[in-house]
């Protein structure tokens, strides 16, 4: 199966430039909303999350106590490292299962850490989204109701859009000059000409 990954920064847009591939009847995988379900539905992650955590992880319910794992992960590097060095592996594996199952020519995977964590040598080529700083900051603000400081301590966590751009193969400009569809589909034909050999 032809893997193609979607990065981006905070605020780029890459959800939406997923949507579009998905209205192209192309099968898209969420790494980061599939995290979230990983974490409540993968016994041997959630021992894990347990064991390094606690049992104060996880509510009465089985649901993840995420008020309480936040508390610890948000301003401890070394913590967050550890959450992230659990969880990844196990959507890794997940996201090369569901890949399995798929019919279609190619299919996508989106995450905001494709080059941050290992997923990156996990697909095929790497598209990355881009979108000027203060367009991706006024983006955030306006979807999250957050402070312009609160979208900024996010982006430090996260790779240098331009960075992103030299590492991937392939960028899609979605900084309101440019149309993201046209690009889309140019990438969509190319990924179809691919798959076929």
């Amino acid at each position: 199966m032809y893997i193609i990954g979607i990065t981006g920064g905070i605020g780029s847009g890459k959800s939406t430039v997923a949507r579009v591939f998905r209205l192209l009847g192309i099968p898209v995988y969420s790494a980061d909303d599939a995290a979230k379900e990983i974490m409540v539905k993968d016994p041997q992650l959630v021992e894990q999350i347990k064991a390094h955590f606690g049992p104060e992880a996880y509510l009465g319910d089985g649901t993840l106590h995420r008020k309480f794992i936040s508390g610890i992960v948000f301003n401890d590097k070394e913590q967050l490292a550890v959450l992230n060095s659990l969880v990844h592996p196990a959507t890794i594996r997940d996201s090369e299962n569901w890949a399995a199952r798929q019919k279609s020519p190619y299919v996508i995977k989106e995450a905001a850490l494709m080059f941050e964590t290992a997923s990156f040598h996990h697909v095929d080529s790497v598209i990355s989204v881009y979108a000027p700083e203060a367009l991706r900051i006024h983006r955030v603000m306006k979807r999250d109701h957050v402070s312009r400081n609160d979208v900024l301590a996010r982006m430090h966590k996260q790779i240098d859009d331009r960075i992103k751009m030299k590492l991937a193969d392939y960028v899609i400009y979605n900084d309101e000059q440019q149309m993201v569809i046209p690009q889309v589909l140019a990438l969509h034909q190319q990924f179809l000409a691919v798959a076929k050999q």
